[in-house]
């Protein structure tokens, strides 16, 4: 029951989507955007699901030391949670309207390769630094997040990805990191988290770290100059790709979405980690649209 769209390479390219598609400019295959639509509620706005879907992260030009590379095969681990959170409401019959989409790219090194350096235009009009290659991610998440706001008006919107190494160092495989504009809305994840067996911790935000992004030659940095806050910075790069009036999530995994042991409940490898989540926030969407916290309206 879910009607699937998905848009090829050229059609990105024509759209306008050049953010995404310079990740994956340095592979042999194409990149894609998946949308997928439940609209089985009423007239109300929808919930947007947002997924990085690096099939594969090499780093890029920016190549990452061989020691563990072969686990960047979950760097899909997002959209991976995103298809299963909508094949999960579909299955359900949840009552509302959802809509999924994720970025579906291969990160290579190559010729023609996205260099450290390059300026590259977004989807949204503005234009980022790419100073590492490497982080790559929210390249591909600022593009499908701005695509699915100007087509769908969602009010509310949670994007998951394997993103930094730096919300590990924080949080381990304990726990994901959520950064969110809304109080309101964060809260309604972490409770939903703590129903489904799925932790969240709430990291913080604000001016001083969005500061950090910002380019001499561009409108922003893909990374901040030093390497304090890696997670922050990258969660301030997203919001600088949504409607300020919008109630966002961004939950970092990229601590919890493998489990080389397996536990209780799944075997060793990718857990899920965030369909269930997911599945119950959508199962518990309020009426009323979370309020926007103050001191995130930058």
């Amino acid at each position: 029951g879910v009607n699937v769209r998905i848009l090829h390479e050229s059609q990105l390219e024509a759209m306008g989507f050049d953010m995404l598609l310079s990740v994956g400019q340095g592979s042999e295959k194409d990149s894609y955007v998946v949308v997928m639509e439940w609209m089985n509620g009423n007239d109300e706005q929808p919930l947007a699901l947002v997924g990085k879907g690096v099939t594969f992260d090499t780093g890029g030009i920016s190549i990452k030391p061989s020691a563990g590379m072969g686990d960047m095969k979950y760097d899909m681990g997002g959209s991976g949670a995103v298809v299963g959170a909508m094949h999960a409401i579909a299955s359900q019959n949840v009552e509302q309207n959802v809509v999924g989409i994720v970025g579906l790219v291969e990160n290579m090194p190559d010729g023609k390769a996205i260099k450290p350096g390059d300026v590259v235009t977004s989807l949204s009009g503005q234009t980022v630094e790419n100073l590492n290659t490497d982080a790559e991610g929210r390249l591909v998440l600022g593009d499908i997040l701005r695509y699915v706001q100007d087509e769908y008006n969602p009010d509310r919107i949670i994007d998951l990805a394997t993103l930094t190494g730096a919300i590990v160092v924080s949080l381990a495989g304990e726990s994901a990191g959520l950064f969110t504009n809304s109080s309101d809305w964060g809260n309604i994840i972490k409770e939903a988290g703590t129903r489904s067996g799925e932790s969240f911790w709430r990291m913080p935000m604000g001016q001083n770290w969005n500061k950090m992004i910002d380019s001499e030659i561009a409108d922003m940095k893909n990374i901040s100059s030093g390497r304090g806050g890696g997670s922050t910075t990258a969660a301030e790069f997203l919001y600088r790709f949504v409607d300020k009036e919008r109630a966002w999530a961004h939950l970092d995994i990229a601590g919890v979405c493998w489990n080389a042991k397996g536990n209780d409940t799944v075997p060793g490898g990718a857990v899920g980690f965030g369909v269930r989540t997911l599945l119950d926030v959508a199962l518990k969407v309020h009426d009323e649209t979370p309020t926007i916290d103050e001191d995130m309206k930058y």
